[in-house]
C-alpha cells in the first residue's frame, strides 16, 4: 500500500499507540505528530503539529481503560482536526467502549451507546471504522457512515491452523446473548454448537443453569466478544468442566480484563485465551494463559479500502 502523501494522514491518542503503528506500518506511511498532554487539573489539551488542512484524516484511538480520558482524547482530537480544516475526518475505534448500555432495561436508564455516537458527531467525525461492536444495531445510532469490520476471521483461522476441528471439538455460548456470535463462529470452524444458559442476579455476577448441547469429552471452545470481569467466562467453563468437557479454551475480541478477570482466568479451568490487540493488556496481572492476535493488517485493509472508496463487505466474503 502506497499513499500520495499529501491526501492521508494517521493520528493515534495514547489507549492504543502500539496498534496504531503497526497499523501505519503496514500502510508504508509514518504516524502523524500530534501531542497529548493533560494541565494540572487533569483537562485535556491537543496539539496537531503537521498541517492537516484538505487531508483525509484518520483518528486511531480505542475507549479502553481509562475509558473517560481516552473517550474525551477522541473528541478533542476530532474538534483540532476539523478546526485545522482537514478535508474528512474518520474516527477509527477498535474497541467501542460504552457499548453495553444500548437500551433502557430499568426506568431512567441511560443509553450511553447512543449518547456517544452522538458526541463522537457533534465533534466532527465524518465517518466511523470499528470492530465488533457489542451488538450490531449500533451502527444505526449514528448519523454518519459506520464501516463495521470482524475479529472473527482473524480467530477462526488461528484456529483453522491449529487444527481445532473434528468429532471431539465444539463451540460453546457463554451465555444466551452470545448464540448468534458463536453459532457463526462454530460454521467457520463447522462445528456443533453448544450454550451455556445462564441467569444474572445483578451485575457483574452469572450463575449458570444448564448447558444445551453435548460437551462430554469434547475440547470446548467458548467465544464472546468481549471477556471483561471473567466472572461469566470462567462460570461458563466451570459448568462445562462438570459436563465432561476433557479440554476447555476461549476467545474473544476485545480483552477488556478488568477488576479480578486475571486472577479468575489463571485459577480456572481454562487452558488458554486467546484475544486480540483492540486493547492492550494489562500490565498488573497473570497473562501467562493469554494469546494475543493482531488487528493491525484488518484496519490497514479497511482504511485502505475507505480511502480508494472500495466496498469494506468484499474483506470478509
Amino acid at each position: 500500500m502506497n499513499y500520495n502523501k499529501s491526501t492521508i494522514k494517521l493520528f493515534t491518542g495514547n489507549a492504543n499507540p502500539e496498534l496504531a503503528q503497526k497499523i501505519a506500518n503496514h500502510l508504508n506511511m509514518p504516524l502523524g505528530k500530534a501531542k497529548l498532554t493533560t494541565f494540572s487539573d487533569g483537562e485535556i489539551c491537543c496539539e496537531i503539529q503537521e498541517t492537516v488542512r484538505g487531508f483525509e484524516v484518520f483518528l486511531i484511538q480505542s475507549l479502553s481503560n481509562p475509558v473517560n480520558n481516552n473517550l474525551m482524547e477522541l473528541l478533542i482530537m476530532i474538534d483540532a482536526a476539523k478546526r485545522a480544516s482537514a478535508e474528512k475526518i474518520t474516527a477509527v475505534i477498535p474497541y467501542y467502549g460504552y457499548a453495553r448500555q444500548d437500551r433502557k432495561v430499568n426506568p431512567r436508564d441511560p443509553i450511553t451507546a447512543k449518547l456517544v455516537a452522538d458526541l463522537l458527531t457533534a465533534a466532527g467525525a465524518d465517518r466511523i471504522l470499528a470492530m465488533d461492536l457489542h451488538a450490531a444495531q449500533l451502527q444505526g445510532y449514528f448519523d454518519i457512515p459506520v464501516d463495521h469490520i470482524l475479529g472473527a476471521p482473524i480467530l477462526a483461522a488461528h484456529y483453522l491452523e491449529r487444527r481445532f476441528d473434528g468429532e471431539d471439538f465444539v463451540v460453546v455460548s457463554p451465555d444466551l446473548g452470545s448464540v448468534g456470535r458463536a453459532r457463526q463462529f462454530a460454521n467457520r470452524l463447522n462445528a456443533p454448537l453448544a450454550i451455556v444458559d445462564k441467569r444474572r442476579p445483578k451485575a457483574n455476577v452469572a450463575e449458570v443453569m444448564n448447558i444445551i448441547g453435548d460437551v462430554e469429552g469434547k475440547r470446548a471452545l467458548l467465544v464472546d466478544d468481549m471477556i471483561d470481569t471473567a466472572g461469566t467466562l470462567c462460570g461458563a467453563a466451570e459448568a462445562i468442566a462438570a459436563r465432561g468437557a476433557k479440554e476447555i479454551y476461549a476467545c474473544c475480541t476485545h480483552g477488556v480484563f478488568s477488576g479480578p478477570a486475571l486472577e479468575r482466568i489463571e485459577a480456572s479451568v481454562i487452558k488458554e485465551i486467546v484475544t486480540t490487540d483492540t486493547i492492550l493488556l494489562p500490565q498488573n496481572g497473570p497473562v501467562g494463559k493469554i494469546r494475543v492476535l493482531s488487528v493491525a493488517e484488518t484496519f490497514a485493509t479497511a482504511i485502505d479500502r475507505i480511502y480508494e472508496h472500495l466496498p469494506i463487505s468484499d474483506m470478509f466474503c
